[in-house]
């Protein structure tokens, strides 16, 4: 069996408790090789511009705030269309917001470079499955 590296993960938000509470998750269950952690798209931007060629820096995964300050999600997401080609790697994006705005929703949803729309609170099981790390065994419920 190939031992596959675990994932990058690049954490994009203002939301210090959610930062906090996200990496403690991921931390406990083992999901990620590393994260990175930004607290608004500005400073994720020029990462990912300083980092174009290192394959071994640059995030497998984004997890993007919508609403932050100096860059939000929606400009994020702007200024990575026109970087991501010179990326050496392929860099998902989820989007993970506490808004239940429809059109923020709808907004994401038609954006080629959100993989999908994520509501705040995110659950261990969800973080897991977005980085593809959920085993493919049968799970039980047992009775309380």
């Amino acid at each position: 069996m190939m031992n596959q590296r675990q994932p990058i993960v690049a954490l994009i938000d203002d939301d210090k408790i959610f930062q906090l509470t996200t990496l403690r998750m991921i931390q406990a269950a083992r999901l990620a090789e590393g994260i990175l952690q930004f607290e608004n798209g500005e400073d994720a931007l020029t990462f990912l511009k300083d980092n174009t060629d290192n394959t071994d820096t640059l995030p497998d995964y984004i997890f993007l705030d919508i609403n932050m300050p100096l860059v939000d999600g929606w400009m994020f997401l702007e200024e990575f269309a026109i970087i991501k080609e010179a990326l050496k790697k392929d860099v998902s994006i989820f989007m993970i917001s506490s808004s239940i705005d429809p059109r923020d929703v709808s907004r994401a949803r038609h954006n080629e470079n959100v993989l999908e729309y994520i509501s705040k609170p995110v659950s261990r099981e969800k973080l897991a499955q977005l980085l593809q790390y959920q085993p493919a065994t049968v799970s039980f419920n047992l009775p309380d």
